[in-house]
């Protein structure tokens, strides 16, 4: 009997039978390691998205106990947080301390699966169960892409990496501030390194320098962005601009976007910027169709507050009010300009992705890597302080910001150095 002979895969760009695709160098499939917070699981969603896994990647969560004590205890690492955690529930129990430490309303210890924010999708970050299923799978599906965003998942993505150095190329998004040879790549910005800078090196006490990072300038595994990763790609857009079309399309032009984040350690503001903000909108709003206005999860209520007061009875201004589905991806296609406080690196990211015109509010009060981000939005012309003087009619352009697909060109080339590709 003749042995069965399997036909030649064919060749060119016409496509390849499916018994000839894969094998263990090609990506199929990605892990997300999340913390929690929004703006970095959007960058490794952002990433993802872009090297086309959109469809084929899960989430997994690193957790924190919450509330009450909790708080204060956030900046330990997550292992110890969650052992000192543990300790103090199996030393007082159910006792009105625990409670008063932990919080009343928040969770303490939150369930896997996302069970206490509804996401079933969503499962805990064990770093262990997640190199196992890399390793067994490996044969079948090939290697596993962990891409991994925020302080409290550099330990997981490591351990990943240690635990399946071969079935698994580990990414890390932000700089994890040291020992950046546990991870395949490293993506973050480029004003990350402004601590090795002749002004940043000033900027720092001496007694203090041996604690600041990095401390050595970016290794060949290092990919470098201009701002955050992030998903509002042109497919984004042009998807929420067909959701958002009915309610959006028929304001008034031009349509400014206020979006309005919150102080942080290195952009301290309060009551004052948000009073210089209502007044500057007030001066533009005779060349304003329309003006519509968001807060993000970090506004101060006495922020917030002055806005409502002084703007939410306008004829011309909508203020978002938390509760209806959130229009953010629907403003960001349909704006024809956008006024952005300084303190948020992601909404300034999305907004300058858009080439739309782009005014920053309270870059005056920033200081450390924030300076160095906007100052080199402004040198590309990407965006223009607001001052009240502008004529939100007269638009004005640059070539947008495109972090996330530059990001993975760059992966791919890494990816095709170690004789990996990407399946579709």
């Amino acid at each position: 009997m003749r042995p069965i002979r399997l036909p030649e895969p064919p060749s060119g760009l016409m496509g390849m039978p499916e018994i000839f695709e894969g094998g263990v160098n090609v990506i199929r499939r990605a892990v997300v390691i999340g913390n929690g917070s929004a703006g970095s699981e959007n960058q490794s969603l952002g990433l993802v998205r872009a090297l086309g896994l959109s469809d084929k990647y899960s989430i997994h969560r690193v957790t924190r106990p919450r509330g009450g004590i909790n708080e204060w205890l956030r900046w330990l690492p997550v292992s110890v947080h969650k052992v000192l955690d543990n300790l103090i529930r199996q030393i007082f129990g159910n006792s009105r301390l625990v409670m008063s430490l932990q919080g009343r309303k928040l969770v303490p210890f939150p369930v896997q699966n996302g069970g206490h924010v509804g996401l079933s999708s969503i499962l805990e970050a064990d770093a262990r169960k997640i190199a196992s299923i890399a390793r067994e799978t490996f044969e079948k599906e090939g290697p596993l892409l962990i891409v991994a965003s925020g302080r409290d998942t550099i330990s997981v993505a490591s351990s990943i990496k240690r635990l399946a150095p071969e079935s698994v190329f580990v990414i890390q998004i932000q700089h994890p501030r040291s020992r950046l040879d546990r991870f395949d790549l490293v993506v973050t910005p480029r004003h990350d390194y402004y601590a090795l800078t002749a002004n940043g090196q000033q900027e720092i006490p001496r007694i203090l320098r041996w604690c600041i990072t990095p401390k050595e300038p970016p290794g060949r595994n290092v990919v470098l962005s201009i701002g955050a990763l992030h998903q509002a790609d042109s497919a984004a857009l042009r998807i929420a601009a067909t959701a958002w079309h009915d309610e959006l399309a028929p304001l008034p032009k031009p349509l400014l976007v206020v979006n309005i984040g919150g102080p942080t350690r290195n952009c301290k503001y309060g009551s004052d910027l948000a009073t210089q903000l209502v007044g500057s909108l007030q001066n533009v709003l005779a060349s304003c169709g329309s003006v519509r206005i968001s807060f993000s999860r970090r506004t101060p209520k006495k922020v917030s507050d002055i806005i409502l007061q002084e703007l939410s009875k306008h004829p011309k201004i909508y203020i978002w009010d938390g509760e209806d589905p959130n229009p953010h991806m629907g403003h960001l296609a349909w704006a024809d300009a956008f006024v952005i406080t300084a303190d948020s690196i992601s909404m300034l990211s999305e907004a300058c992705s858009t080439g739309k015109p782009v005014y920053v509010i309270g870059s005056e009060c920033c200081k450390w890597k924030f300076s160095v981000f906007h100052k080199t939005l402004r040198e590309r012309g990407v965006i223009r302080p607001f001052t009240g003087l502008e004529d939100i009619s007269d638009s004005w352009s640059y070539p947008p910001l495109n972090d996330a697909a530059e990001a993975a060109a760059r992966v791919r080339e890494f990816l095709a150095e170690r004789g990996l590709t990407l399946g579709r």
